[in-house]
C-alpha cells in the first residue's frame, strides 16, 4: 500500500471522532492559542540557556553547577511529562491543556521566585513537566480542527510556537534577563503562558469529541517496540540540530573570527531554519508519512559536512546552519506521524514521547559534542558527531521501519490503520 494511504489511515485514527469542517469554527484562533503555549514554553526553555552566568553569579554557584537547572528541565520533560499524560488519559483535552498552562505558569513563578540554585534547579523540573503533556494533548486537538488526514500539518502547527520562539522568544528573553536581571526572563514568560491559558480557555473547542480514552490504550504504546525503534530513531537524527546549535557562539567566534555579536544572528538564521523545516515537514508527513523523516535526515548529513568543513567562512556557516535547521526540524512532524500509526490507540502519549525523544537528542547532540571538544579535536568536530549520530539513526530506520510499514493490511472501513504484524 502507498505511503499516502497510510497517512491518511495514521491521522483519521488520531481521534475518535472526525468533525466536519462545519463543526471546527475558529480554526484559526484555536491554532494560534496552541501555538502561543508552545512559544511561551519554547521561550522559557532556550532563554534559560542565555541566562545560566546570570544567576549562577546571584546564588555564587559554579556554572557546571547551574547548568542542572537546564537538565533537570529535560529530566522533567522525559519522566514527568509521560507520568502526567498517562495519569490524565480519561481527561478531555482541553481540560487537561488548561491545567498544564496553569503548572507551567505556576513553575515559571516560582523559577522567578528561586531563592536559590537548587531551588530553581526544583521549579525547572516542574516546569518541564509540562512541555510533552502539552504537545502530545495540542496535537491532539489540532489534528481534530484540522480534520482527517493532516496530523502531520497539525503536529506542526503546534510545533511552531517552538520554532518562532528560537527566532525571537529566546533571544529577547535572554536580553531583558540581562538588563533587569534574570528573574525578569521568568516573569515576562510566565505573563506570556498566562496569556496563552487565557487563549486557550477562550479558543479551545468545549466538545465531547476531545474526551480521553482509556488508560490501558495509552499505556499500551509503551509495550511496542516499534514505538521506541521510531523514538530512538528521533532521538539519533534530531541529536544533530543540537550538536550545532548548542556550540554556536564558539564556532562562530573561534573558526569564523567574528564578533560576538554575530552569534545573535546565527541562531536567527538557524531558528528561521528550523520554522521553514516545520512547515514544509508537515505536509511532506501529511502525504508521504515516512519520506519526509528520510528526506530529512538526508539532507542534514549534508548540512553538517557543510558545517564542518567550511564552518571557517561566516557566508558558508549561515547556509550550513539554515540547512541543518531546516531539515532536522522536516523530519519532526514525520515522527509524530509514524508514531500515531504505530500506536493510533495513545495519541497523547506518543505526542509526549515524541517530545521527550527530542529532549534525549538535546543530551546526546549536547554531551556528543563536548566529548569530542574536550578530546582537542577542536569545535567544528561536534558536527561530525552529529553526522554520526544521523548516520546510525538511519541505519536503524532503513533495517526496521519499511519492512513493518510494508507488512499492514488495509485499512478496515472505519478506517482505522492496520495492525503491524511483531508490533
Amino acid at each position: 500500500m502507498h505511503e499516502s494511504a497510510y497517512a491518511a489511515q495514521c491521522t483519521a485514527a488520531e481521534t475518535t471522532h472526525t468533525p466536519t469542517a462545519a463543526a471546527r469554527p475558529g480554526k484559526g484562533l484555536t491554532l494560534f492559542a496552541l501555538a502561543l503555549g508552545t512559544f511561551a514554553i519554547g521561550s522559557g526553555e532556550f532563554g534559560t540557556n542565555g541566562i545560566i552566568e546570570l544567576y549562577a553569579k546571584d546564588f555564587n554557584a559554579s556554572i557546571p553547577l547551574a547548568t542542572w537547572a537546564v537538565t533537570a528541565y529535560a529530566f522533567g520533560v522525559m519522566i514527568g511529562s509521560p507520568l502526567i499524560t498517562i495519569g490524565a488519559a480519561r481527561v478531555n483535552r482541553r481540560t487537561v491543556l488548561l491545567g498544564l498552562v496553569a503548572l507551567f505558569v505556576v513553575g515559571t513563578s516560582l523559577s522567578a521566585a528561586a531563592p536559590s540554585v537548587g531551588f530553581l534547579i526544583i521549579a525547572r523540573f516542574i516546569t518541564g513537566t509540562v512541555q510533552g503533556a502539552y504537545f502530545g494533548a495540542g496535537a491532539v486537538v489540532a489534528s481534530y480542527v484540522y480534520g482527517p488526514g493532516k496530523g502531520g500539518r497539525a503536529f506542526a502547527t503546534v510545533m511552531a510556537g517552538l520554532t518562532v520562539a528560537t527566532i525571537f522568544g529566546s533571544p529577547l528573553g535572554t536580553f531583558i534577563g540581562q538588563a533587569l536581571g534574570w528573574q525578569w526572563l521568568y516573569i515576562v514568560v510566565a505573563v506570556v503562558g498566562l496569556l496563552a491559558g487565557v487563549a486557550l480557555l477562550a479558543w479551545l473547542p468545549r466538545t465531547a469529541d476531545l474526551d480521553g480514552g482509556s488508560v490501558r490504550g495509552e499505556l499500551s504504546a509503551l509495550g511496542r517496540p516499534l514505538v521506541w525503534v521510531v523514538v530512538v530513531v528521533a532521538a539519533l537524527g534530531i541529536s544533530s540540530i543540537f550538536a550545532v546549535y548548542t556550540f554556536i557562539a564558539p564556532i562562530v567566534t573561534g573558526p569564523t573570527g567574528s564578533p560576538a555579536s554575530v552569534v545573535p544572528v546565527a541562531l536567527a538564521v538557524f531558528g528561521i531554519g528550523m520554522a521553514v523545516g516545520n512547515a514544509i515537514g508537515g505536509r511532506l508527513a501529511d502525504r508521504y508519512q515516512s519520506r519526509g523523516l528520510v528526506l530529512g535526515l538526508v539532507l542534514v548529513c549534508v548540512f553538517l559536512v557543510v558545517v564542518a568543513v567550511g564552518g571557517t567562512q561566516l557566508p558558508v556557516l549561515l547556509v550550513g546552519l539554515f540547512g541543518v535547521g531546516a531539515s532536522a526540524m522536516m523530519a519532526i512532524p514525520s515522527i509524530q506521524v509514524l508514531l500515531s500509526r504505530f500506536a493510533p490507540d495513545a495519541p497523547t502519549l506518543v505526542g509526549s514521547l515524541n517530545l521527550a525523544a527530542l529532549n534525549l537528542a538535546n543530551a546526546l547532540g549536547a554531551v556528543g559534542g563536548a566529548i569530542a571538544l574536550s578530546a582537542g579535536l577542536g569545535v567544528l568536530s561536534a558536527p561530525w558527531v552529529g553526522l554520526l549520530m544521523v548516520i546510525v539513526g538511519l541505519a536503524l530506520f532503513g533495517a526496521v521501519i519499511p519492512r513493518a510499514l510494508g507488512a499492514g493490511r488495509p485499512a478496515a472501513p472505519g478506517g482505522a490503520p492496520a495492525p503491524v504484524p511483531g508490533d
